[in-house]
């Protein structure tokens, strides 16, 4: 056995899995270290992948190479594309998995990659030769060597777990935590701090009366994640079920609120604000009566269910007789409680957007460790990551995303340029140019670009480019053939739009309200004809084309702006300046500006507490 690699990638939860897997396709001899090689990729909280902004980051995951969108559709078990009622911009793919059989898919695809291995340890110091980084030290004892270091343990750094006044040492319920790096890290002058999460009660079905919930299905659609082609087969399809919360759960809640971590001084730490435990949110919106709860599914031949929205760290036995109090749970039975974790993470201004560190060459952090929260979010910065370091390892250019080309992008430039007071997650409302960051086109933003660095297959480049040709021959021909008035009128008049007098462009009826290519293809032959003449990915060629021309307003106008604002982008200060010197700005932008130590005008712009009249003293001191 070798003990020297090019990359090391330490932790096997969903940020270095794909790490791992970038930086051994890109051709990097790569060892991926994990504690349980049964848990790899474990989804510690809700079986689930996708929703709202991250959907989108696992479709450019999937378009960049990785392995996350082809996992999830394999170990679906409902999948449903939200906010279908709003413009494609919103559209978000979201997935129900099979808990066990994602793991299994993982550990498939990491078996298969060539150039990785595995190996079951924990890992408690870094090795330095001087100021160089050479490698990992590992519980066993063992002493691995690599060129490039990728760290993401998720909540397993001095991870602390809590259910009422009981406090459990760990990174995840049953599993110990990770010490030892924090504390060198802290001497190597990294800032840290602490941040926490939960997860619900695990509930048996078969003790839950259903009748009493409402059932709430999946698409059955070809909507999916990967942009790759799959085996047909698919796993059993489940709903989901939802209920509410009354007035009885709550004053039970409330009358526990003393032995609650979060309101006792228990919990000193940052949770999420977006997604707050239930006996939050009782005191926080004391005048709601009722919350809404949903009960899903963790696989397909299990009784266990997740139930979302009742995140929690009360005391066990309150957790179940506010649960006795619905309805439907009347005699419920659970296989856990519901439990907060506490944790160590680094705050991400000591990053690169290269998500290595400043302080440490060819050392990089991706996931929680970052303060982020969210398997998809840990994704998006594994993949990063991993190309970065195998990119590190042979001395090549490096790789980012920016704003206007990714959620990821945005992602990891909030990141190293705002940091972090509360774990991040990510929304659409985060980002400026979303209409140009939809899930339908993350293909055309990222594969070619991810197939010359060599991450992207040959085969995937090729169906993105057969994809490319037909969306332009077909939006050709809607913008060059026409419909007469006895082809749509009778449609017309049956949704209510104005009929047309003469022939027009089929392109320019599809920009009315309420009218749809499917439609279209009903009413004219010669469309129909055509969107028959396409071989693969039918509807998925259809939808892009749609889109591409009802939004192309939009599209470009906000092509205009990234454009305009790409040249700030270009504008490189780092090493230019020294901020604490320059007394014409505020004390407050002097020392975040040294803080932060943008690479660019526009990332300095993005700083809190950086005015504009700021930016413009430095352009004019630049002479522009």
């Amino acid at each position: 056995m070798r003990f020297d690699y090019d990359v090391i990638v330490v932790g096997a939860g969903h940020a270095g899995c794909e790490a791992a897997s970038a930086a051994a396709t890109m051709g990097s001899r790569t060892l991926l270290i994990t504690m349980d090689m049964n848990k790899i990729a474990q989804m510690s909280c809700n079986p689930a992948i996708g929703g709202i902004a991250k959907g989108q980051i696992v479709r450019e995951i999937d378009a960049l190479g990785g392995k996350t969108g082809i996992v999830t559709d394999l170990t679906s078990i409902q999948f449903r594309m939200l906010n279908r009622s709003k413009g494609a911009a919103m559209w978000s793919p979201r997935s129900q998995c099979d808990r066990a059989k994602f793991i299994r898919q993982w550990r498939y695809e990491l078996d298969h990659t060539p150039n990785l291995f595995v190996w079951q340890d924990t890992v408690n110091r870094l090795l330095f030769d001087g100021a160089e980084l050479v490698g990992v030290h590992t519980a066993m004892g063992v002493d691995f060597k690599a060129k490039a270091v990728v760290l993401t343990n998720g909540t397993f750094l001095n991870g602390l777990m809590h259910i009422g006044r009981t406090q459990l040492v760990g990174g995840r319920i049953a599993e110990p935590a990770s010490t030892g790096l924090t504390e060198q890290l802290v001497e190597l002058g990294f800032g840290t701090n602490r941040m926490k999460t939960g997860t619900p009660v695990r509930i048996d079905i078969r003790s839950v009366d259903l009748s009493l919930m409402s059932v709430q299905d999946g698409d059955h659609d070809f909507h999916k994640f990967s942009y790759l082609t799959h085996p047909a087969k698919m796993l059993r399809q489940l709903p989901c079920y939802t209920t509410y919360t009354n007035e009885q759960v709550h004053e039970t809640l409330r009358n526990s609120l003393a032995d609650s971590p979060l309101f006792n001084g228990q919990i000193k730490s940052i949770g999420p604000r977006y997604c707050p435990s239930i006996e939050t949110k009782i005191v926080t919106f004391a005048d709601k009566t009722a919350h809404q709860l949903f009960l899903e599914p963790e696989g397909e031949d299990t009784n266990e269910y997740y139930l979302n929205g009742f995140s929690s760290s009360l005391p066990l036995m309150t957790q179940v007789n506010a649960l006795q109090q619905i309805p439907a749970f009347r005699n419920i039975q659970i296989y856990r409680p519901g439990y907060a974790i506490e944790y160590d993470y680094f705050d991400p201004q000591q990053l690169e957007h290269t998500l290595e560190t400043k302080r440490v060459k060819n050392l990089f952090f991706a996931g929680q460790i970052n303060g982020t929260t969210g398997y998809e979010e840990a994704a998006g910065q594994g993949l990063v990551a991993g190309v970065n370091a195998h990119l590190a390892c042979n001395g090549t250019a490096n790789f980012s995303m920016g704003r206007d080309e990714s959620y990821i992008g945005v992602l990891i430039d909030d990141l190293v340029t705002k940091g972090v007071d509360e774990p991040y997650r990510m929304f659409t409302s985060r980002a400026e140019y979303r209409i140009l960051l939809r899930q339908d086109d993350a293909d055309a933003r990222l594969t070619e670009r991810s197939y010359r660095m060599g991450l992207a297959s040959a085969q995937r480049f090729k169906l993105y480019q057969e994809k490319k040709a037909s969306c332009a021959q077909l939006e050709e021909f809607l913008r060059n053939e026409s419909a007469t008035p006895a082809e749509v009128n009778p449609y017309f008049e049956q949704i209510g739009s104005t009929p047309i007098q003469h022939r027009c462009k089929l392109a320019d009826l599809l920009l009315r309200p309420n009218v749809d290519l499917e439609a279209l293809a009903k009413c004219s032959p010669t469309l129909h004809a055509k969107i028959n003449t396409i071989a693969n990915r039918k509807e998925e060629i259809c939808e892009e084309t749609e889109i591409s021309i009802k939004y192309a307003g939009y599209i470009n106008r906000e092509k205009i702006i990234a454009e305009k604002l790409q040249r700030l982008e270009n504008i490189k200060i780092r090493g230019r300046f020294d901020y604490m010197s320059i007394q014409s700005i505020s004390t407050e932008a002097r020392q975040k500006l040294t803080k932060a130590d943008p690479e660019t005008i526009a990332q300095a712009s993005r700083i809190p507490g950086i005015s504009p009249s700021d930016i413009n003293i430095l352009l004019v001191l630049l002479g522009r």
